[in-house]
């Protein structure tokens, strides 16, 4: 009996000791199943959604037209520093493009030059003071004492120095300055603008140049000129000194556009000139033939620090005609097509209210007459009339666009830097 009994318990034991071992290993299967969903998920958490969170499959066409984007928290939305510059009959013009252009968190500088009449700067600062948007917010700035502008002289670099050195003053927080003049529109809304942006190196200068003088190294670096704009209340046109001089040894010229998008540091360099070449550079094209094509490119060229991060584009569309000419092209309604498909974010000249500027109102902006032009900053009873959420971008086919053009020339900034 003894040994029945023992049996018995020997056997109870090991039933026991089974239905606890599967009663272990059925708990880690289902906590390894819950484990590896996790993880699954985790992955797929990770991978960023080709949809926006409010768009369904059934609607394929949104993306096409509004895609909303959520930067990650390690990424700061990149702000820009705009100069809008105009003359003489430009108020209306430069306002459009102002209102186009507008972002609550960028910054502006409006200019209207001395050619322009009294009667249209002091209009324009009433309506920077009066719009509500601007007065609320506090980022469009008037330069209220008026500077000569006089493109083939040196002004117009003195002209865009200051306003960097206002922009400097006035904000820590932007990130590339762009100078544009009130015959430039923008081709991008400025979600395009900085959906795009938030991917590019921020070291990266975008500015059209060559060593390359051909023509120009007779017709402009050779000649002597002064600029009556230096000194005189009234714009006139540079008078030629005698004799030529030779080209400069101490340093190599370039030329390019006078439409750039530049880096807070380079502009910074120049306004600081801590090396001296920004300040010696601008003396010399004091006496230059159209120096706005030249000065800007001429210091980052001959500044090793700087030379790298060039990128030989403006981001500008400009028709020059065949053969080129001095003055661009006026664009119009016809030059559309390939306007667009240039893929830049801006484009000048345009006349004022010309039937080609309402197409990319409608067609590439969503902006209505006289109004912002929209994003995810925005809303209100009246379209853009309240700021909601400045850091939600929401961009369309003129971020896939600009992307694509950038892409491109970051990829080949390499083989043409500073040659």
């Amino acid at each position: 009996m003894g040994s029945i009994n023992m049996e018995k318990r020997w056997l109870f034991s090991l039933i026991l000791n089974s239905l606890v071992c599967l009663l272990l290993l059925a708990s880690s299967l289902h906590m390894g199943l819950i484990s590896s969903l996790y993880s699954i998920n985790a992955i797929f958490w990770r991978i960023p959604s080709h949809l926006p969170s409010n768009q369904s499959v059934s609607n394929p066409e949104f993306a096409e037209t509004n895609a909303s984007q959520s930067l990650p928290p390690s990424v700061q939305i990149p702000r820009f520093a705009y100069l809008v510059s105009g003359s003489k009959g430009d108020l209306d013009q430069l306002w459009r493009t102002l209102r186009a252009l507008y972002h609550p968190m960028n910054q502006y500088i409006v200019h209207l030059d001395l050619e322009s009449p009294e009667e249209e700067r002091t209009e324009l600062a009433s309506r920077v003071e009066n719009d509500p948007m601007f007065s609320k917010v506090g980022n469009v700035h008037m330069v209220t004492k008026a500077n000569i502008v006089t493109y083939r002289g040196p002004t117009m670099v003195a002209n865009t120095l200051h306003a960097c050195a206002i922009l400097l003053k006035k904000s820590e927080e932007w990130d590339w300055f762009i100078n544009l003049s009130a015959s430039d529109y923008p081709l991008v809304t400025q979600d395009d603008l900085m959906s795009v942006f938030s991917d590019v190196d921020r070291n990266l200068n975008f500015i059209e140049h060559t060593s390359q003088l051909g023509w120009k190294e007779d017709k402009r670096a050779k000649p002597l000129v002064v600029d009556p704009g230096l000194y005189s209340t009234k714009k006139s046109d540079i008078f030629w000194v005698s004799p030529k001089r030779a080209l400069p040894t101490a340093f190599k010229l370039f030329t390019g556009s006078a439409w750039m998008v530049l880096t807070r540091s380079f502009v910074e360099y120049c306004i600081w000139g801590w090396d001296n070449l920004p300040r010696t550079l601008l003396m010399y094209y004091t006496n230059f033939v159209s120096s706005p094509e030249g000065y800007f490119q001429t210091v980052i060229c001959n500044a090793p620090e700087f030379a790298k991060t060039s990128v030989n584009h403006d981001l500008h569309y400009i028709s020059w005609g065949i053969p080129a000419g001095q003055h661009p092209r006026t664009i119009t309604i016809n030059d559309t097509d390939m306007m667009i498909d240039s893929g830049a974010a801006f484009a000048r000249k345009f006349k004022r209210d010309d039937a080609v500027l309402d197409r990319i109102d409608k067609e590439l902006l969503r902006r209505k007459k006289g109004g912002f032009t929209p994003g995810g900053w925005c809303t209100g009873k009246l379209e853009c009339s309240e700021v909601v959420n400045p850091e939600k971008l929401i961009s369309g086919p003129g971020a896939k666009r600009l992307h694509k053009l950038i892409d491109g020339l970051v990829l080949a900034a390499s083989h043409n830097q500073c040659k």
